[in-house]
């Protein structure tokens, strides 16, 4: 009786030992596959930005060769690409577009998002649809009237400032997400701020901007990332004008000046979209957070 008590705990404890290794195993292989997965999808996105680099400090002779790893590293190619004339001018005029876009449009959605999302008022839903409207409403729809306006009528054409004029006006988009997130803000902190005196400018600046801090940061790098690489409308607006050009459409006439020299140009678009990168590698948690969370409430 004894012995057969014995077998029968063993066989139980062998048994769980053989499925807790068999449990282990299974995980380990589900790590190998998922990692492995991860691995090749990051392998994908980075090998061109590897090649990228590795054609860019390469010599004339050997850039797109069968010779991927440089003979000779020519760190002076970049030297080169910032001494061509008007690639100075070029980083300029797209930082000055990007920065003064990007703040224009910060400072003039943020109300708007406000109003639609804390205030009720007649024709509320109304402009909301408007708004969605102008989100579906492609820009070459529209660019022939506005070229009119701007280059005819105001005398702008040649310049940026019909590019950056209007986002001092409000973005669709950025109204979109930024009233998205603003809905999940509780009504009692925008009232106990009126409570205590707050009118709704401060209680806008005191209270909300403060929470509202990821959707704020999400649409400045979506608007900064879509200014930074516009190449429609600097083709539009500023084609005539190489005084007025921005990276990316700088970035073409370099081509079409170095197609032969490719070392030359992809050190040129490395340096064009270096800023880009560096920007969202450092502001990625807040873009991410400010994204994940306008989807929250709507």
């Amino acid at each position: 009786m004894t012995d057969t008590v014995v077998r029968s705990r063993s066989g139980v404890q062998s048994s769980s030992t053989a499925a807790l290794r068999r449990s282990k195993r299974q995980r380990r292989l589900e790590w190998i596959a998922v990692h492995s997965v991860a691995i090749t999808v990051a392998l994908i996105f980075i090998l061109p930005f590897v090649f990228l680099f590795l054609t860019s400090v390469m010599t004339d002779d050997q850039a797109l060769t069968t010779d991927f790893w440089p003979h000779h590293w020519v760190w002076s190619n970049y030297r080169t690409v910032f001494n061509v004339p008007g690639f100075g001018t070029w980083w300029k005029n797209t930082i000055e577009y990007a920065v003064l876009g990007t703040v224009l449009t910060v400072v003039s959605s943020v109300p708007v998002a406000y109003a639609l999302a804390k205030f009720r008022f007649p024709g509320r839903r109304l402009a909301m649809l408007l708004v969605i409207s102008m989100m579906m409403l492609p820009p070459q729809v529209i660019i022939i009237p506005m070229y009119l306006f701007w280059a005819k009528q105001m005398h702008l054409d040649g310049t940026l400032w019909p590019l950056i004029i209007p986002m001092a006006f409000g973005d669709a988009y950025s109204i979109f997400l930024l009233r998205q997130f603003l809905l999940t803000i509780p009504k009692e902190y925008l009232d106990a701020a009126r409570v205590d005196g707050c009118g709704e400018l401060r209680t806008l600046i005191k209270v909300v901007l403060p929470m509202a801090k990821p959707a704020i940061s999400a649409v400045a790098l979506f608007q900064f990332f879509n200014c930074w690489n516009d190449y429609f409308g600097p083709q539009i607006y500023a084609s005539d004008n190489p005084a007025a050009w921005t990276l990316s459409y700088g970035l073409q006439s370099f081509h079409g000046a170095h197609q032969t020299n490719w070392n030359m140009t992809m050190a040129a678009t490395l340096l064009v979209m270096a800023p880009v990168i560096i920007v969202f590698f450092f502001a990625q948690k807040a873009f991410i957070e400010g994204v994940t969370l306008t989807g929250v409430k709507g």
